[in-house]
C-alpha cells in the first residue's frame, strides 16, 4: 500500500449499478461536477453466464460491451481532467475489455494518455475440475450441496476479487482498471484505500469505506 497522499477529500461518483443501466449517466457524472473517480458495477450472478455464453460464441467477447460506449463518452474527463476510471466491465474477459477500451482511446486521439490496468484471476471455470479432484466440495451454503452434484450445468465459476489488486493498479498509474468479478464495494474502496493509503488491517477505516462504497453502490 502507497504512502497516504496530500488530498483530504476523495469523490468517487458511481455511473452504473448494474449491466444495461442508463448509458447517459457515466457522461453525466463526469460532467455535473468535480469528482476524482467514476465507479461502474455492471456484474451479478446471472450476469456472468450470460457473458460466459458470449465468450464461448466468440472469444473476443465475454465483457460489458456497454462499457466501450461508456469510456468513449467520458474521454476528455479522464484525459483532461485526470478522472480515473474503476469497473468490473471485464466480466469473464478483462484483456479483451482493455484492448476495446484502449482502441477507443486511440480512436479518440488520446491513446498516448491512457493506462489501463487489468485484473484477472477470478475465472475460476477452468480449474473447476483440478479443485474438485483435489477434494475442494465448493458446498452450497444453504443446502451444504456439493458441486459435484451439479458439474455439468454450471456455466461460470469465479471468485470474488477484493481492492488490493485494484490499488495495485492504481499504484501503477492506471487511468482505468477492469476487473472480472469483484465485490461491489472493492470498486468504491479502492481509490479510497489507494489515496489515503489505508492498510488491510485499517479495520475501522475499512469499515467506514465499506458502508461509504455499499451507500455508493446502492
Amino acid at each position: 500500500m502507497s504512502a497516504p497522499r496530500a488530498k483530504q477529500l476523495v469523490r468517487v461518483a458511481a455511473g452504473q449499478g448494474f449491466w444495461g443501466d442508463w448509458l447517459e449517466a457515466p457522461r453525466r457524472q463526469v460532467e455535473g461536477g468535480e469528482i476524482d473517480y467514476l465507479m461502474l458495477d455492471y456484474l451479478a450472478e446471472v450476469t456472468m453466464s450470460i457473458l460466459q455464453k458470449q465468450k464461448e460464441r466468440d472469444p473476443k467477447l465475454g465483457y460489458a460491451r456497454d462499457f466501450i460506449g461508456a469510456i468513449e463518452s467520458v474521454l476528455p474527463a479522464i484525459a483532461d481532467r485526470g478522472v480515473r476510471v474503476i469497473a468490473n466491465a471485464g466480466g469473464v474477459n478483462p484483456p479483451a475489455c482493455a484492448e476495446a477500451v484502449r482502441a477507443v482511446a486511440r480512436q479518440g486521439g488520446v491513446g498516448d494518455r491512457f493506462r489501463v490496468g487489468v485484473v484477472t484471476g477470478d475465472d475460476l471455470l477452468p480449474r473447476l475440475d483440478e479443485l474438485l479432484a483435489a477434494g475442494h466440495e465448493l458446498r452450497n451454503m444453504d443446502t451444504d450441496e456439493p458441486l459435484a452434484r451439479v458439474r455439468d450445468r454450471v456455466l461460470s465459476a469465479n471468485a470474488y476479487i477484493g481492492s488490493v489488486p485494484i490499488v495495485e493498479a492504481l499504484n501503477r498509474d492506471a487511468n482505468v482498471v477492469i476487473t472480472g468479478r469483484s465485490t461491489d464495494t472493492a470498486l468504491t474502496m479502492a481509490p479510497i484505500r489507494y489515496e489515503f493509503g489505508w492498510r488491510a488491517d485499517d479495520w475501522n477505516k475499512l469499515a467506514a469505506g465499506i458502508i461509504a462504497a455499499a451507500c455508493g453502490r446502492c
